[in-house]
């Protein structure tokens, strides 16, 4: 049985973090993975983990963050007991419009992430929809940027999907540098409005008892659950952890 964890994003929204934890927890939840809100009081963040016994061993930070501040990176890693890195976003005015511009970021980003894997811990990045979009010249952002040794992948499968590739070509392609997975879903074209086109996982259109299988087969092991507007944060926590029990 593979265990579960819960991309804390999702209840951005919610109660206090405690409660959300709590609910994870009796939910059957054993991780979660941390994002930056999480990190401001790292002490109350521990003793809510510890009282739940839940885990975190994933966290997204920026790249102003680990490129800027990698001792306070690792100090946060460290307290949280983080073991993968991980590089979730850049906003849109940020990012490059041409192969040269993102073979210089990815550069930078297995720069900013040299000091963590110095320290013994993971370092990878998590894509969006943008990387998946060919570039006038015909190349893919996420190729340019997982060019570099030293950045390995957080793969939301969901947002390659929405891009127009197929995960599984993907997971085929990547499978190697995988060390963590996005577990989301998306509704049939027109359903779920309410939820940006979202839904849990399990109820969508993609195809998870294939990805979650070559997700496994190439080495694939831990597993997050997110969804990006959920209406209800324990029905999805829910719903997703249900679903994925059964593959």
């Amino acid at each position: 049985m593979t265990d579960f964890s819960y991309q804390l994003y999702s209840s951005r929204d919610a109660g206090p973090l405690s409660e959300t934890l709590g609910m994870l927890a009796a939910l059957g939840y054993a991780h979660v993975e941390g994002y930056g809100p999480v990190y401001a009081d790292l002490d109350a963040t521990k003793a809510a983990l510890d009282e739940t016994g839940l885990t975190m061993p994933s966290g997204h930070f920026s790249m102003d963050q680990v490129a800027g501040d990698a001792t306070g990176t690792l100090t946060i890693a460290r307290a949280l007991g983080i073991q993968k890195v991980i590089v979730p976003f850049i906003m849109p005015d940020q990012r490059p419009t041409d192969a040269d511009g993102w073979t210089a970021f990815g550069k930078r980003l297995a720069a900013a992430g040299q000091p963590i894997r110095d320290a013994g811990l993971q370092f990878g990045w998590h894509n969006h929809e943008f990387e998946f979009k060919a570039l006038p010249t015909g190349e893919l952002p996420i190729d340019l940027i997982l060019a570099h040794d030293g950045v390995d992948f957080e793969f939301d499968v969901a947002w390659a999907a929405v891009a127009g590739h197929d995960p599984a070509d993907v997971i085929a392609q990547y499978g190697s540098r995988i060390i963590a997975a996005h577990v989301k879903d998306r509704a049939p074209q027109g359903e779920n409005a309410d939820q940006d086109g979202w839904a849990d996982a399990g109820h969508g259109t993609l195809d998870w008892p294939g990805h979650f299988a070559a997700l496994k087969a190439a080495g694939g092991d831990l597993f997050v659950m997110e969804h990006d507007k959920p209406v209800d944060d324990h029905r999805f926590a829910s719903r997703a952890l249900a679903y994925m029990n059964t593959l």
